[in-house]
């Protein structure tokens, strides 16, 4: 959805000049044409289109030899001095492109910034001034307060140049970076809603409808499986376990993002999220189960190893772990059972 700020380049190198150059001396220099057009520009009696061209061209001369320095200079006094040309928002686009080559992204982006609070949109060579600054601060910024107001405004203004599912997904995770956790549930419900939002393949987000998902089923659902304490929930536990109460098991498992599957697998995998009861693995069965956790626990998860489920699969690893849930602060830090590893660890 970005593109690379070095496509400016090419985007103004293409644009069209007015012929002036061509009425000086071919002998001279470049940098006496530079100056001979520099002089043009003090003509009292240009027209607009005229003086948009003279200036263009005193730019793309520029920015041909690299010499970013002299063409930031250059834009931004012309832009200062006069601030009725019609095209400031143009110049300052070029200065901004200038201030990017030159490894000053900072710069760049108060400029980018400042064309699109300060100047009414401009199109040229059928783009937009607003949308091609919107997609680099969007690129550059470091602040997901800023970038969250980069993806609103693509939304509201641009709906038709944009993926709007994607810019969804991505608005949504700079919410979430920013704690602002109702707006980020928010968005992340509009992008499931979104027609391709369980196809579309997001750039460093392979699988961002299954995450969206399962974070909005577990937003929905009462969370009452939960407990304050990994011992409690351990305790509960292994008391079904010794109890042989399969309705107390099934009711410990998480309601949401349960899953069953082996140490090779995925839990984004298909086939590894799964709703069973404990029923038809316990009626007949001698199970047992370890008197401490697996070494391999963590502070924020734990592994319980039991035996006796199956013939087939014999050891059972029920994974615990900490809720990870900041909307909800009575919930975020309690502890569920989230899954089962089938099978000794690998």
């Amino acid at each position: 959805m970005v593109k690379k700020h070095v496509i400016l380049l090419a985007f103004f190198c293409t644009l069209s000049v007015l012929a002036l150059s061509s009425c000086s001396n071919p002998s001279l220099s470049k940098d006496s044409k530079q100056e001979q057009l520099r002089s043009l520009l003090e003509t009292a009696n240009l027209s607009q289109e005229e003086r948009y061209g003279i200036v263009n061209t005193i730019a793309t001369n520029m920015l041909a030899v690299k010499d970013y320095a002299n063409l930031e200079l250059f834009l931004t006094d012309w832009v200062n001095t006069h601030p009725e040309d019609p095209y400031n928002a143009y110049w300052l686009l070029m200065t901004a492109h200038a201030y990017l080559e030159s490894d000053a992204a900072p710069v760049a982006e108060y400029y980018f910034e400042r064309i699109i609070n300060d100047y009414p949109d401009l199109t040229v060579q059928g783009k937009s001034v607003h949308f091609l600054c919107l997609q680099h601060l969007i690129q550059i910024s470091s602040s997901s307060a800023n970038r969250i107001v980069y993806f609103n405004q693509l939304i509201d203004s641009f709906p038709d140049e944009v993926n709007l599912t994607e810019l969804y997904y991505r608005l949504a995770l700079e919410y979430e970076a920013e704690g602002d956790w109702d707006q980020a549930i928010k968005t992340l419900t509009v992008f499931l809603e979104q027609d391709d939002a369980a196809t579309i393949q997001i750039s460093s987000h392979p699988n961002a409808y299954l995450l969206a998902k399962q974070l909005i089923d577990f937003n929905d659902s009462p969370k009452d499986w939960t407990f304050e304490t990994l011992d409690a929930l351990v305790a509960a536990v292994k008391k079904a376990i010794s109890n042989y109460n399969y309705g107390a098991l099934d009711s410990y498992k998480s309601k949401v993002n349960f899953f069953a599957m082996s140490w090779r697998q995925s839990a984004t995998d298909e086939n590894a999220q799964v709703n069973f009861s404990m029923r038809g693995y316990m009626v007949g069965q001698r199970i047992y189960y370890s008197a401490e956790l697996d070494e391999s626990s963590s502070p924020t998860e734990a592994y319980l190893r039991t035996t006796g489920w199956s013939n087939y699969i014999n050891v059972w690893y029920l994974y615990f772990r900490k809720v990870n849930f900041p909307a909800d602060p009575d919930i975020h830090g309690r502890w569920e059972w989230a899954g089962i590893y089938f099978g000794e660890k690998l």
